[in-house]
């Protein structure tokens, strides 16, 4: 009788694997397999749980960051890159305006120089031009060649806008007539130029030398 319940025990052990894999007594299937392998899958689908919350709390840092830099921008905060660049804008501008200011100066020192020279040159051949009046009122430069030479000279002069003030007849103006003299006369109103004793010159509004004249005053 011992014998027999020492089998009976032996046979209601369930048998089992060195791999901790049980087999049912009544179908004969491995039961620990399936859960082992099923245990990998379940931490699959853990893992793949877990990436949408980090991709989703990247988004929420990014939204919170764009939301300050748009409050920040609302409240009137300034960017020190679109600063930096108004302040170059800003020097670029003046300095282009300094420089058209000290372009224009030099061409008007430039042309105040060229004037200059001009009336210079002018003013040392107006002894040359007194000399060839002289000559033509004696009849020396009826003629001839001195005469061509004589009328070339004062064509070029004229191309430097040079002019004679030698009208006679006009009212004295003291500003183009020089009065060495003064006639009492019936003829005239007010004061008047009677007679050129040596003409002046002028290079365009500019009176280089005034007229020597003779004023006739009314009576």
């Amino acid at each position: 009788m011992p014998h027999h319940g020492n089998e009976e025990e032996h046979q209601s052990e369930p048998v089992t694997s060195s791999d901790s894999q049980q087999v049912d007594s009544e179908t004969g299937d491995v039961r620990g397999q399936q859960q082992d392998a099923g245990e990998p899958v379940a931490e699959d689908s853990a893992a793949g749980a877990q990436a949408p919350a980090g991709d989703a709390s990247e988004g929420d840092a990014l939204a919170q960051a764009e939301a300050i830099l748009n409050e920040a921008g609302a409240e009137g905060g300034s960017n020190p890159a679109v600063d930096v660049v108004a302040e170059l804008r800003n020097d670029l501008l003046r300095l282009q305006a300094e420089y058209v200011n000290y372009r224009r100066r030099v061409e008007r020192d430039r042309d105040v120089a060229r004037d200059q020279a001009v009336i210079g040159v002018l003013n040392s051949l107006m002894p040359v031009l007194d000399d060839i009046d002289a000559a033509r009122q004696h009849g020396d430069l009826a003629d001839g060649p001195f005469a061509a030479i004589a009328g070339k000279l004062e064509n070029v002069l004229k191309t430097y806008e040079l002019t004679r003030i030698d009208e006679v007849g006009v009212a004295f103006d003291p500003n183009v007539h020089e009065a060495l003299m003064q006639q009492p006369s019936a003829d005239v109103q007010a004061d008047s130029v009677s007679q050129i004793l040596r003409a002046g010159y002028r290079k365009g509004e500019r009176v280089l030398r005034a007229a020597q004249v003779i004023v006739a005053v009314p009576e």
